[in-house]
């Protein structure tokens, strides 16, 4: 899998995709808005049981919760890391009202080791309608994001 500025390709196939509001960087920061460069992959997919009802994937599904967070704080011990709510630090509701985070792909991306700062919650998830830029993660329409997780797999680098 290939990620370009405006486009993934996985499988031949080109999808239409955003990136970070910063573009791409070799040297993410958290809070940069910029879409990580490196070979990275897919370690854990989440999504909203109450949304949506069929995913195919070869990875275990885990249902997002009322309750679940991604904590984005670099001063603390589970910084890049799923936590859950009620958190007293800064955190990401992974629990949405909107549908971007119906589907979450998370990846690999500052995680062995974790280095505070170097970026959090970086994930392939459903971009907005309009494609808006994310605040670094890689966003695909849902539709495009189901049919690259029937193939998908723990071995598949992707290319940012």
């Amino acid at each position: 899998m290939r990620i370009k500025s405006n486009y993934l390709i996985y499988n031949g196939n080109k999808y239409k995709c955003s990136i970070g509001n910063g573009g791409f960087s070799r040297k993410k920061k958290e809070g940069d808005g910029c879409t990580p460069v490196g070979v990275f992959k897919i370690t854990d997919i989440f999504y909203r049981g109450d949304k949506i009802k069929k995913l195919s994937t070869h990875y275990d599904l885990k249902k997002i919760l009322p309750s679940d967070g991604w904590c984005d704080d670099p001063n603390h011990k589970l910084y890049n890391t799923k936590i859950e709510f009620p958190f007293s630090h800064s955190a990401e509701q992974l629990f949405r009202q909107d549908d971007l985070y119906d589907i979450v792909c998370v990846t690999n991306h500052n995680q062995n080791p974790i280095i505070p700062g170097a970026g959090s919650a970086i994930f392939i998830h459903i971009a907005s309608p309009e494609y808006s830029a994310t605040e670094g993660c890689v966003a695909l329409n849902q539709k495009d994001l189901a049919t690259i997780l029937l193939t998908l797999t723990e071995s598949t680098k992707i290319y940012f």
